[in-house]
């Protein structure tokens, strides 16, 4: 049988196949450019570097974290020649762990990668611009993270508990006593969770841990074994002195340890208290959650007795405040738990004409009983792979005003391309910057109908 020639589109340009990259090899790179997600771009042995901790303009001594076939994910190691840009990371941990990744970068300059990131994703996706770019919302720089997941791990062979924030690309845990993005009410406790966690008898069973900070401070401790009663003592005993709420969860839903007030955080401009339970949605970013929530009612403009369609409406966030300001509210969840809270919202603040209803939002909407009638506006906060199955029914629903909030510009995009097609334009677009110090952004995007 002769020997079978291979087909060309399985060799590499120049005839002869890409030499691997080893994970750990360090290499040379200069730094072009960046890109949305805040990683330095370098191209280097016919392959693109993407590169964390590196600005452009910058030479470095990377790490390689990964590598594909055209592409390999490092992280920037040794500042050879540094951008005039960089600045010296408030954090110590920030060379390590994963929660931060733009430390090194003026928050001036963060803002400015976001807002390109988004406009640049809005052209190439859907070919539009907003008539107006709004001016970027924001909030504290450090010290606005009201929630935060605390990784622990049992290393049986080092016989220690391991407790701390997840390493950048890694399974590692990096112990942290100080974290400058936390709430200060939180600080004492992540700085003596760790003793605490090594006094129980049963580190194995040991999952993670939960902080929360609002009308209430929570710790939630996730467990894969019954905890004894003297690791019961000790978990009450802490909580106490941090005046903290203890939370367990084993199998099923997170239980609070005795009875406990509710916990909530507050929208102050509306007086409204949202009660929620850990596991719930809650932004972690309070003063750009409050600020969000002014800037959509203006941009929407709702006037007393004009009918609101909410969706993904989560405990409330924009149901109840709309509803103090008038509007008729229909609110849409897919988790039925969370329908039930946010009716409990609604009921404790006297807010019973807003109906709160569970949808599957995947599915067309112009069906179901809750959408006859149509609507005046819209709007829709969804998770990061967005609502297309919802947008591509909205015309059908009859509002002239659109407005979507977004933590996934891609998403945004792609649904702002299928709303034009139905006759709706970008009158505004801005982000906002609920995660400082990351590259992750958020937006709010007002649709009018043409």
């Amino acid at each position: 049988m002769a020997r079978r020639t291979p087909s060309l589109r399985f060799q590499p340009s120049g005839g002869s196949r890409a030499q691997a990259v080893p994970v750990g090899k360090k290499q040379l790179l200069s730094i072009e450019r960046q890109a949305g997600d805040g990683r330095g771009i370098a191209f280097e042995g016919g392959r693109t570097w993407f590169v964390s901790g590196a600005l452009a303009g910058e030479q470095v001594e990377a790490r390689v974290l990964g590598a594909r076939s055209q592409t390999v994910e490092a992280r920037s190691e040794r500042i050879i020649v540094a951008s005039s840009a960089r600045r010296t990371a408030p954090c110590a941990h920030a060379d390590r762990c994963g929660g931060c990744n733009l430390q090194h970068m003026a928050h001036a300059d963060q803002l400015a990668l976001k807002q390109r990131t988004l406009a640049e994703q809005l052209d190439r996706l859907a070919s539009v611009q907003p008539d107006e770019w709004a001016a970027a919302l924001v909030g504290p720089e450090f010290g606005y993270r009201r929630r935060a997941r605390i990784a622990v791990r049992w290393d049986a062979k080092a016989r220690q508990l391991q407790v701390g924030f997840r390493a950048e690309a890694s399974q590692d845990i990096v112990a942290i006593e100080h974290c400058p993005v936390l709430v200060q009410p939180l600080q004492p406790v992540l700085q003596a969770l760790p003793e605490l966690l090594r006094r129980l008898g049963k580190p194995q069973a040991l999952g993670h841990v939960e902080l929360f900070s609002g009308t209430h401070t929570a710790l939630l401790l996730r467990h894969t074994a019954a905890l004894g009663e003297g690791d019961l003592a000790l978990l009450r005993e802490f909580c106490a002195a941090h005046q903290a709420q203890l939370w367990l969860q084993g199998e099923g839903e997170p239980q609070a340890d005795g009875d406990v007030p509710s916990l909530g955080f507050a929208l102050p401009h509306w007086a409204l208290e949202l009660a929620y339970r850990p596991g719930d949605f809650v932004q972690v970013n309070a003063a750009v959650n409050e600020a969000m929530v002014a800037q959509a009612l203006d941009w929407l403009s709702v006037q007393p007795g004009e009918r609101v369609l909410d969706l993904f409406c989560g405990l409330g966030n924009f149901a109840l405040p709309l509803a103090r300001e008038g509007a008729q509210v229909v609110a849409v969840e897919g988790v039925a738990a969370m329908v039930e809270r946010a009716a409990d919202n609604a009921r404790r603040h006297g807010l019973e004409g807003t109906h709160f209803f569970r949808a599957d939002l995947s599915k067309p909407l112009a069906e179901a009983a809750w959408a006859r009638g149509g609507f005046d506006a819209i709007l829709l906060d969804p998770p990061r792979d967005g609502a297309l199955e919802v947008v591509r029914g909205i015309s059908a629903l009859g509002a002239g005003r659109v407005l979507y909030v977004s933590c996934n510009p891609t998403t945004l995009a792609r649904d702002a391309a299928e709303l034009a097609t139905q006759g709706y334009r970008l009158r505004r677009a801005g982000i906002l910057d609920m995660f400082p110090q990351t590259a992750h952004v958020e937006a709010m995007a007002l649709f009018e109908k043409m």
